[in-house]
């Protein structure tokens, strides 16, 4: 890891932040190292080392992202680009100068810490961003997250966005323009991130995600939230799916090289990461069912968020859903042993959609047709996992999510999927539908979730090509190709409705399943083509 510079107070740091209105600030602590950092966050009591060496920190009462609490500054610039909704909520850019004043006038006199950071692993689409917080845990987080710069890219740094992160401020709810106290307000003129009144750090990489997503596609980028890896012959394969699905889990194998695990750009000379690092859920994680990210809970540099510990011995307890069920580690990618030094790939030979299908109805994989991957990629069906965002109940929830990543795509969705059809078109990649979800009946009524080893060998069967000759049994509920047979699996399997006792259940339930698909579907109609209306999900 590249050691960081440190400028500590003093008038220059001072001078680079009065660019971003900040002034008469206490001590500056300037791109710290990670032994740095830790000695700054445990003094002010901020985390606690656990017996591995991870630094553990609580987020209170915000343990996953805040959607209803996000806005974007509506103007001129960035009217008619943006999908304006309850996803991208407007707010007017005299609500953003009020709360930037009151973030400058809240961090007169207190300590802050900076990290400049790239987002970008390709240098020809790398986005300069600085990220000022008011914790040394949230600076560090920042570190892991982003690609560090060396020290001689850090002397003349000019930053393209900045990120004002003060979790301690609170803003006033209706008085001020908002819906709470909480708020996270992007300003594509001022070049500006607010971040107030949460200390759930997730907020700060998702907001320089929805930055990337609307400026990559003026550069002929598309940007996707996947995850993505190389095999050793330079076959390149991406993964997209929400939280909850296996994105992390399924891209991070032993047998490839890892890119990057949330948050990559596809431009004409092949895919590249956003990120320096990952941020990977740690419920139920176990060591013999993941041994690569179970390793980086153990150890010096990673970042754990709302991790139950023994306050004796320190260690772990990473099935305590005590605080929540959305526990998180943020790790360097450098920790993986199998990571990219580079964060480029080739074109992608397989792209593979995850659903966490709540129902378990959906087979567990399924080849696509360029069409049916369009269809699917539009539609984003999966489940929401309980806690990965406040206000979500204990049950899953069904939902659909368009492009696998709704909330974090400020432009329109055919934009997104115009630019996944031509490069399907272009390149000639297969597709697979892959459902992590759970098999033999819904999930509250005592079904399981399908194996990670099983998944794990139907993706290697799919990515080394061993599905290319197989047998296809076409579906007759959702239209999917589902191979017959597929190594180390056994055939019921396969086929979502043999694995159900009660098979009369299962045609009730994929029926309603059905349904949804094509009521959701209605709001992309007007916009996409016969052939891909004609590859959709129709069943009512």
């Amino acid at each position: 890891m590249e050691e960081a510079v440190a400028i500590i107070g003093g008038a220059e740091a001072g001078r680079h932040l009065k660019m971003h209105g900040l002034d008469n600030l206490g001590s500056i602590h300037w791109n710290l190292s990670a032994a740095a950092l830790y000695q700054e966050a445990i003094t002010r009591r901020e985390g606690i080392v656990t017996a591995g060496g991870a630094l553990t920190v609580s987020t209170g009462v915000h343990t996953g992202r805040s959607p209803n609490d996000k806005f974007i500054v509506d103007s001129p610039s960035v009217h008619n680009n943006i999908d304006w909704g309850s996803i991208n909520k407007p707010v007017k850019a005299e609500v953003f100068e009020l709360l930037h004043q009151r973030v400058s006038a809240y961090l007169q006199g207190r300590d802050v810490f900076v990290q400049d950071c790239f987002a970008g692993a390709d240098p020809k689409y790398r986005l300069n961003v600085r990220v000022v917080t008011e914790s040394a845990w949230a600076n560090l987080f920042a570190q892991n997250m982003f690609i560090r710069p060396s020290k001689e890219q850090r002397v003349d740094f000019n930053p393209e966005f900045t990120i004002l992160h003060v979790p301690g401020l609170l803003a006033r709810g209706l008085d001020d323009g908002l819906n709470s106290e909480t708020f996270v307000i992007v300003d594509f003129d001022r070049k500006m991130v607010l971040v107030g009144g949460t200390n759930y750090a997730g907020e700060i990489k998702k907001s320089i995600f929805g930055i990337l997503n609307y400026l990559l596609p003026d550069q002929n980028v598309m940007p996707m939230h996947c995850s993505a890896n190389v095999g050793k012959d330079g076959d390149a394969a991406i993964f997209f799916g929400l939280s909850g699905t296996g994105k992390t889990t399924l891209s991070a194998d032993s047998t490839r090289t890892l890119i990057g695990d949330d948050e990559h750009g596809w431009s004409d000379g092949g895919i590249f990461n956003f990120e320096g690092g990952c941020y990977a859920k740690v419920i139920n994680l176990s060591e013999e069912a993941e041994p690569d990210i179970f390793s980086t809970t153990q150890r010096f540099g990673t970042v754990l968020e709302n991790v139950v510990f023994d306050p004796a011995t320190r260690e772990l307890d990473l099935f305590d859903k005590t605080l929540t069920e959305n526990t998180r580690a943020c790790y360097p990618l450098e920790f993986m042993a199998n990571a990219s030094d580079t964060g480029l790939a080739n074109h992608p030979d397989n792209i593979v959609l995850l659903t966490a299908d709540a129902f378990g109805v959906l087979p567990p994989i399924s080849k696509l047709t360029p069409e049916q991957a369009m269809y699917h990629f539009l539609s984003g069906y999966t489940a929401k996992v309980a806690g990965t965002e406040k206000g979500l109940g204990s049950q899953p929830e069904a939902t659909f999510s368009t492009c696998f990543g709704a909330p974090f795509m400020p432009r329109r969705p055919t934009v997104y999927g115009e630019m996944l059809r031509e490069r399907l078109s272009k390149h000639k990649g297969s597709c697979w539908l892959v459902n992590t979800g759970w098999s033999g009946g819904s999930a509250g009524d005592g079904a399981q979730r399908i194996k990670i080893a099983h998944t794990r060998a139907m993706l290697r069967a799919a990515l080394n090509g061993s599905l290319a000759s197989v047998a296809m049994t076409s579906d007759n509920c959702f239209g999917l190709n589902i191979p017959e047979q597929c190594p180390d699996i056994p055939a019921d399997i396969l086929q979502p409705r043999k694995a159900w006792k009660d098979v009369k259940k299962y045609d009730v339930i994929a029926s309603d399943l059905c349904v949804r698909f094509s009521n959701n579907f209605k709001q992309f109609e007007a916009g996409v083509s016969k052939d891909i209306l004609a590859a959709g999900i129709h069943r009512v």
